[in-house]
């Protein structure tokens, strides 16, 4: 035992201090707080029908609670068969959240740099980097939970990748197995994807190097290993890969069904779209200096002293001035819509991964370094799309992701990689005079370019946004100030934009000037490589604590009955009345698309979901950009319209005259060729009385000549189940029926008398089908293969993995008995 200890004792000591950093940090969540996360907010409004029947002990795969109906795969599922889940729910039971994944950020990554055969106490400082990178704690203030905790497992796969590559093959792949399966099951495809990138570089390297020492056989048997970890783990979540897939064709990333105003790729998102949120090129200054570009479009951890002086100098009182100099214009200068804050890795790894390109000798620097270089121009999208528009056309699925500025979260690992590389080479090279004098270009350089910005900050910046002028316009016509008080107000937060970057450059100098001491301090034998190594360790956290401070502090805390849901409303109580089980409600004051209050309390035409229907999309982008078409809300069953009281600021409902009910029969039918002339047909139809179809849908229409409904002619909604809703029809004839739900074929089936019948799409939108004459019992039934079969695949590859990282521990033990 006194061994064990004396082996791990570093190591023991090491996840003592996480554990200590992480309850320093996020203390409040210790004591019943939870963080104000507004995605997370508008996030639970989606999730109202499933957790009530979650509660109930019961899972849905379908909800109707926003945009009419959607699957439930991309909000939530539970994948009970798949391992990892379980996984999960230990890590998120043991540990109130995000405690749970920083600390998977933490000692993953940690084991990354183990694995690199580094130091403990310089693995750890690695860890810290990479861990408060600042866009990691910017993810977790804004609530994109799926996204961090997928960013949480970089570190572990790559060092499954480069345990194979090393030889160590069952336990490496074990290794790659389990994590990349952790990675696939947080669900944020986006993010693996990326990940992906950067893997497939580390192997072609691996290969290059392989071929030039003509030790191609040793590589292929690597690689098999690799790639049979890598299909083990995508086997263990079969069920959410195959939903997904199987879901993303029908969503905005699919293909468009319209052929009129289409882009050039008409698979996945707009270029637009992708595009909106990319990194400008000088932007990347803020890897070194935080606040080069503003920091957050808020700036409210930032003082506006300029614009504060000069609000009050024309009237405004303090707290006017206070609070104006944080709403007039965005304290951020770049050509983001609105930012929650820069991407910064640290002034202190910022010098050591220059000096890291300089000094390390392992081929694992030019992985780092392309890796670099490629989610750089890619994260560029708009702003240089030479290289982003060959991976947006060109590249499979690339064009199914937005926001291309994220995929700088690998560049957020691969620099502290690179950095303690740097550090480690120091130890490991004995011709220290040569080594200083890299040390002082890397010096000169980072320390240069900061001190640049220090004193001639607008050599390189200029603070103002391209459409500077124009905000500056608007203040001063909804402030009613003259051209020229304007201009002076804009001009005070350009000065104010500058004082912070040079207070940042300021501040970057100091963090590198104190690394650079520490290794000439080391270089001439003053300290030796521990004291070094845990010195930048807590250089390295106090760099990156001051900065994430910003960003998630203790205000960004709440306690829990404060950020829950929002409060229901008069007009929300009145239509709460009605006991109706599915009809839907639409509030014409808020953003149909981004509406997160109406979805808490009611079955919903709005709210917020990033994998929306396309076709539902593509109905709304038509018909309801000027104005709001009654009958199209009408054949959803949209039952009320929330809007203003003209006489007064209170909320009304107001009943929809067109609502159509859940299920209705029409006596005419109209055949269209395509989709552009459904959806043009739909805007001016009578939906209770005709039926708009595709052709091709044809086939599955009985032809009959249709006339005026008997009035004994009935079909009515008998129960209402999310995954299972069951109608009764009494007709003395067959007729045509319409039914008020969203139509997604891949997984809904319908019965007539329990035996399935077929159905098709009607009006762009809904489900039909012909029911024959007399009594029935008709029903939808959700069941999809993916989900279903998917699970079954999953609980197979997770005893198999569960087999392998048994056996590559009986193995690991064996061998160090041997020793």
């Amino acid at each position: 035992m006194n061994n064990w200890f004396k082996r791990n004792g570093q190591h023991l000591m090491v996840i003592i201090l996480f554990f200590g950093i992480t309850f320093l940090y996020f203390n409040p969540v210790f004591f019943g707080k939870t963080l104000g996360q507004n995605d997370v907010t508008r996030a639970q409004s989606t999730t109202t029908e499933i957790n009530h029947y979650r509660d109930k002990g019961e899972t849905i795969l379908w909800t109707n609670q926003i945009h009419g109906g959607m699957p439930a795969f991309q909000i939530w599922a539970p994948y009970p068969n798949n391992i990892t889940t379980w996984a999960v729910k230990a890590i998120n039971h043991s540990f109130p959240q995000p405690v749970g994944t920083v600390l998977v950020l933490l000692l993953g990554s940690y084991f990354l740099f183990c694995v690199l055969k580094l130091n403990p106490w310089l693995s750890a400082a690695g860890a810290i980097a990479f861990t408060f990178s600042s866009y990691n704690i910017i993810l977790f203030g804004a609530g994109h939970a799926n996204q961090v905790a997928a960013i949480s497992f970089f570190a572990p796969v790559i060092a499954g990748v480069i345990l194979v590559f090393r030889g160590k093959h069952l336990y490496g792949a074990a290794v790659l197995a389990l994590f990349l399966a952790l990675e696939i099951r947080a669900n944020h495809i986006q993010m693996t994807y990326y990940l992906f990138l950067a893997i497939l570089l580390l192997v072609g390297i691996e290969a290059y190097y392989a071929i030039k020492s003509k030790q191609t056989g040793v590589f292929l048997k690597s690689a098999a290993f690799a790639l049979l970890a890598g299909l083990l783990a995508v086997a263990v979540n079969t069920s959410s890969l195959w939903s997904t897939y199987e879901y993303s064709a029908e969503t905005i990333r699919g293909h468009a069904n319209l052929t009129q105003k289409v882009e050039k790729t008409s698979t996945g998102l707009s270029r637009e779209y992708a595009y909106q949120w990319s990194q400008g090129v000088e932007e990347c200054i803020t890897f070194l200096i935080p606040n080069a570009f503003g920091g957050s479009s808020r700036g409210n951890a930032v003082s506006h002293p300029n614009v504060v002086k000069t609000l009050t100098e024309i009237g405004a009182d303090a707290g006017q001035a206070d609070y104006l100099s944080k709403s007039l214009m965005p304290f951020y200068w770049g050509e983001k819509p609105f930012t929650e804050g820069s991407f910064y890795f640290g002034a202190v790894i910022c010098f050591l991964f220059v000096l890291g390109l300089f000094i390390v000798k392992n081929r694992i620097k030019w992985w780092l370094l392309s890796v670099v270089i490629l989610t750089m121009f890619l994260s560029f999208g708009k702003n240089l799309p030479l290289i982003s528009d060959l991976f947006f056309y060109y590249a499979p699925f690339y064009n199914k992701f937005r926001a291309v500025e994220s995929i700088l979260a690998v560049a957020g690992l691969c620099f502290p990689i690179l950095a303690v590389l740097a550090v480690n080479e120091l130890l490991l090279n004995p011709n220290k005079p040569e080594l200083f004098k890299k040390v002082k270009t890397a010096f000169y350089i980072t320390f240069g370019l900061s001190l640049l910005i220090a004193v001639i900050p607008t050599l390189f910046l200029s603070f103002k946004s391209s459409d500077h002028e124009a905000v500056v316009a608007q203040f001063a016509e909804a402030l009613k100030l003259d051209q020229s008080t304007a201009n002076t107000i804009g001009n005070a937060f350009v000065a104010d934009r500058k004082s912070a970057a040079q207070a940042d450059a300021i501040r970057s100098c100091l963090f590198i000037l104190v690394a650079f001491g520490g290794i000439w301090a080391y270089l001439k034998n003053k300290i030796n490589f521990q004291v070094l190594s845990i010195a930048f360790l807590f250089l390295v956290l106090l760099d990156m604590w001051g900065v994430d401070k910003r960003y998630l502090n203790e205000g960004t805390f709440m306690a829990k009955k404060d950020v829950e849901k929002p409060q229901m409303r008069e007009v929300d109580h009145l239509i709460d009345q009605d006991k109706d089980p599915n009809f839907k409600v639409i509030d014409l004051t808020q953003s149909i698309m981004n509406d997160a209050t109406t979805p808490y309390f009611h079955k919903s035409i709005g709210g917020y979901s990033a994998v929306r229907l396309k076709r539902f999309d593509e109905v709304i982008e038509t018909h309801f950009k000027k104005n709001i078409n009654l009958n199209i809300l009408g054949m959803m069953n949209t039952k009320y319209l929330i809007g203003r009281d003209p006489k007064s600021p209170k909320l009304q409902a107001q009943l929809n005259p067109n609502a159509c009910g859940h299920v209705w029969f029409v006596n005419k039918i109209q055949y269209v060729a395509n989709a552009d002339q459904e959806m043009e047909l739909i805007g001016i139809f009578d939906p209770k009385e005709k039926i708009v179809i595709d052709q091709q849908y044809k086939p599955l229409v009985k032809e009959q000549q249709l006339t005026a409904i008997p009035p004994s002619g009935k079909i009515k909604l008998s129960s209402y189940y999310p995954d299972r809703m069951v109608y009764q029809s009494n007709s003395p004839q067959s007729n045509i029926a319409v039914f008020s739900e969203i139509y997604y074929n891949k997984g809904w089936k319908m019965l007539i008398d329990d035996v399935e019948q077929p159905y098709f799409r009607a009006n762009y939108l809904l489900r039909a089908a012909h029911i024959p004459a007399g009594n029935h019992k008709i029903e939808f039934v959700f069941h999809p293969a993916s989900y279903y079969t998917g699970e079954i695949i999953s609980l197979v590859a997770s005893i198999v993995l569960i087999s392998g990282l048994l056996l590559a521990a009986y193995i690991g033990v064996r061998k160090k008995r041997a020793l």
